[in-house]
């Protein structure tokens, strides 16, 4: 027997609302669990053609016939492929090269430095001292700064000092400090949606010898990617794309010490490992007890109008690293110290100018009504709020104009204040930790520490930012330095570019290694899970209902250059 629709009447109608309705709560309810749901980030593993590799080496070596005859380039076919010992050349390389590069037959990659193994060598046979300065075979670079191998590839970051006239082959440069130049190689890559990834130009004096190579300025960073025996390599520079400045080094600049550095690279290490596989995103397990307390605006939500040009924010529920949260101890804040109280409102204009502590005043892009205290009180209240990309003038891809804040700022638990009368925090009272296990990144004087991870699943990296120099450098928060997961590593305070320069907080970014160099990912759904790691307590998402649009008149067209349409029952 078939029923029709029609014949059901009232029933059908109301039972197919019904449906639908509960259609439309089951959708609703399952975008929610997406939007909350965080999961951990995709890397993909390169495979290594270590036979291109040893071909590479011999040629290399072959430069000193003496040199080249001592090695063993047969593969050993009694071991399987990942064992080291099946390529021998590459187990004596290793020995010979970690006298100066400690570590260096960790890496599951063939490491490329600037460094003249054949010629170092050759010296060696002829009696030369071991304490000759290897400058002489590192194309005029100095003892590198910093290298660090491990199971994902390998860090490096080496100097050239100020230029001599052109006498070092080199243009005379106006930067007048050594310029640092840093590579990595990477067994991981991280598969980020980048907007600009394969982008750039090649650089015809390097083509040959690196027939992918791109060159791009991203992000701060001139960058030289290329692709050899399958594994991602990237050299890059910090500089500004503008004019050469005595203080600041101008990507025109960088340019030629970086084609000096490409062309000096050499196979100096690394060895067979086992395949990895592809590591797939999964869902992040988080702790099944409520936190009574703990609430966070949703990722990509910053304040309003405090975008670069009125952009919004990034959404991403991405968890790049199992990490320990930075700060020691709970509670702690994450939101804006520059469009909240106190802040400076990124060099917007304060309106009107405050005169002293507790006078209101609002920043000159936004509505929002503030007041010139550093203690108040919703500075330091839950619930968080992302600031990835609220307005600066750093470089963000992952930002809809390009430009952002590249990080999260964190403040500690309370604002301790000198006197009564005080509208500042008094700074480094709070301790700063390492989040993981890791390699320090960081030359004397300079305002970042970057702590380096290296792991059989994780290549990333964490920077902090407005510690004390002076403390850091007395500390020994230097280059090299290996520091573990929960380890002191400084304090909370506000420097930049001089004490006080900025509120008192944390500045804490990402940057993860992908195909296009070390890139600036959102954080906070990463501080989230790691703060209620900390509290063993899950956080609750905050979503405001958005404020109602008051009906407004409107004189012209959305677009002048096009008539509204008619409206409906209207006249052609």
């Amino acid at each position: 027997m078939t029923l029709s629709l029609t014949a059901l009447g009232p029933f059908c109608d109301r039972a197919v609302k019904l449906i639908f309705a509960a259609l439309l709560l089951s959708t609703a309810s399952v975008g929610h669990v997406v939007a909350d749901d965080f999961r951990t980030v995709a890397v993909s593993s390169a495979r290594v053609d270590w036979r291109a590799v040893i071909e590479q080496l011999k040629a290399e070596l072959g430069s000193q016939p003496s040199v080249a005859e001592d090695f063993n380039f047969a593969t050993q076919r009694r071991f399987r492929p990942s064992d080291p010992r099946s390529r021998p050349a590459l187990v004596q390389l290793n020995a010979i090269t970690s006298k100066v590069f400690t570590g260096i037959g960790q890496s599951p990659i063939p490491v490329l430095l600037p460094f003249d193994t054949a010629a170092y060598l050759a010296d060696r046979a002829q009696g030369v001292p071991e304490s000759l300065s290897v400058v002489r075979y590192q194309a005029g670079f100095r003892p590198a700064d910093l290298f660090d191998a491990g199971p994902a590839g390998y860090n490096a970051q080496f100097s050239l000092e100020p230029g001599n006239g052109g006498a070092d082959g080199l243009p005379q440069r106006v930067f007048a400090r050594p310029v640092e130049v840093q590579i990595t190689g990477s067994l991981l890559t991280y598969d980020i949606n980048d907007p600009l990834a394969g982008k750039g130009e090649a650089v015809k004096a390097l083509a040959a010898q690196y027939p992918d190579l791109r060159r791009s300025i991203r992000e701060g960073f001139v960058r030289y990617a290329f692709t050899r025996f399958g594994v991602a390599y990237v050299v890059s520079i910090h500089c500004l794309d503008s004019v050469p400045r005595a203080k600041r080094l101008a990507c025109r600049e960088a340019y030629p010490v970086a084609e000096r550095f490409l062309k000096a690279l050499r196979i100096a290490g690394g060895r067979p490992s086992r395949p990895r596989g592809y590591l797939a995103s999964q869902p992040v397990e988080r702790p099944a007890v409520p936190s009574p307390d703990f609430t966070y605006r949703p990722s990509g939500e910053i304040i309003p109008d405090s975008g670069y040009r009125g952009q919004p924010g990034h959404p991403d529920f991405t968890v790049y690293s199992q990490i320990r949260f930075p700060l020691e101890a709970a509670p702690a804040y994450a939101n804006s110290q520059s469009f909240l109280n106190w802040g400076d409102c990124f060099h917007r204009g304060r309106i009107p100018s405050p005169s002293g502590k507790g006078a209101s005043y609002r920043c000159k892009s936004s509505t929002k009504k503030l007041v010139f205290d550093e203690s108040a009180g919703e500075n330091y209240a839950y619930p968080w709020q992302d600031n990835f990309c609220e307005a600066r003038d750093f470089g963000v891809g992952q930002c809809a104009t390009g430009l952002g804040h590249q990080g999260q700022d964190i403040r500690p638990s309370s604002c301790p204040l000198r006197n009564a009368g005080a509208d500042r925090c008094d700074p480094n009272k709070y301790a700063v930790l390492a989040v993981r296990d890791g390699v320090l990144l960081r030359s004397a004087k300079k305002q970042a520490a970057t702590l380096i991870v290296n792991s059989r699943t994780e290549h990333i990296r964490f920077r902090y930012m407005h510690m004390s120099p002076t403390q850091m450098d007395t500390d020994g928060v230097l280059h090299g330095r290996r520091v573990y997961e929960g380890e002191k590593i400084g304090l909370v305070s506000n420097y930049q570019d001089y004490p006080g320069g900025t509120t008192t907080h944390l500045h804490f970014d990402v940057q993860v290694f992908t195909r296009e160099g070390w890139l600036w990912v959102n954080p906070y759904v990463t501080l989230i899970a790691s703060y209620e790691r900390l509290l063993g307590q899950r956080g609750r998402e905050i979503i405001l209902e958005p404020a109602p649009t008051p009906a407004v008149a409107r004189t012209v067209p959305d677009d002048p250059t096009q008539p509204d349409a008619p409206s409906e029952g209207g006249e052609n």
